[in-house]
């Protein structure tokens, strides 16, 4: 099968103080592939460069080096007019749903200004935000409503559904679920899995967390330093990680399991003892 994203050796630098002053490498030559239909997790702590690489794919940063093809097309310094196109294509899920939505703007026209962007009448708009709402599980009076009368949860839902209206084949999902609590998070990630069955879309999944990807990733991408460290299936990147990086990483997620939680604590506390011994 071809991949749908393909990602070689990117490269990426923000720009530095002064003229023509450039910053430090954040990507050093990363790679990864994402297959239609499938999520990669990518993990790492803040400043790892994991959000650059979803910026980059977006065409939000401009890479200095290396390659980003979409369905075999080169898109790695793509014009604004191939962006606009690439839209129908190619969406996001912001970490912040509240911030990502136009506070003066119901739902109703939330959800269909990417429509009518693409040329949709007013009146296929509405058909389908009524659509959108329901796959989402909002109920139809949503549309009428504005984001600040609904919860964080919610909100992320009304955030996943406008990505979803061009239907899209990607979908780049940055720390999606990192600012909802633990029973909100399954229910959106469940959510964002119900959606991936039944409509092929592709996901980049973006997060800090470990046990996040374990929910709804196929393949990880483990990140540090601009450099990916591990990379394999689910299974085995979140059991027997074998990056030292990565063990971190595991050790510091949450689990609901108390006795889990203790033995992880310790191992960290092992850890940090072995690092100034």
């Amino acid at each position: 099968m071809t991949d749908l994203l393909e990602i070689a050796n990117l490269r990426l630098s923000y720009p530095g103080k002064g003229l023509r002053a450039t910053g430090p490498e954040v990507l050093r030559g990363v790679s990864v592939s994402i297959a239609p239909g499938e999520t990669l997790g990518l993990v790492g702590e803040s400043g790892s460069g994991k959000t650059t690489i979803g910026r980059a794919v977006l065409g939000l940063a401009p890479p200095t080096g290396g390659s980003i093809l979409f369905d075999g097309e080169d898109i790695t310094h793509a014009s604004r007019p191939v962006r606009r196109r690439l839209a129908r294509d190619i969406q996001v899920v912001f970490q912040d749903p509240y911030t990502s939505l136009n506070p003066a703007l119901q739902i109703a026209d939330i959800l269909a200004e990417p429509l009518i962007a693409q040329n949709r009448s007013a009146k296929d708009a509405r058909v389908a935000v009524t659509s959108l709402l329901d796959r989402v599980g909002l109920p139809a009076d949503a549309a009428r409503r504005y984001p600040r009368e609904f919860s964080g949860g919610q909100r992320q839902r009304v955030a996943i559904a406008r990505a979803l209206a061009l239907r899209p084949r990607l979908i780049v999902c940055d720390e999606p679920v990192s600012a909802l609590d633990l029973t909100t998070q399954a229910r959106v990630l469940d959510l964002f899995i119900e959606l991936q069955r039944s409509t092929g879309v592709a996901y980049l999944f973006i997060t800090h967390d470990l046990s996040v990807v374990r929910h709804i990733s196929h393949r990880v991408a483990v990140m540090n330093r601009g450099v990916i460290v591990e990379s394999g299936r689910t299974g085995d990147i979140t059991t027997v990680p074998q990056d030292p990086y990565t063990q971190r990483l595991l050790r510091a997620a949450p689990t609901a399991d108390p006795d889990r939680q203790r033995l992880r604590r310790e191992a960290r506390r092992q850890a940090r003892l072995a690092a100034t011994a």
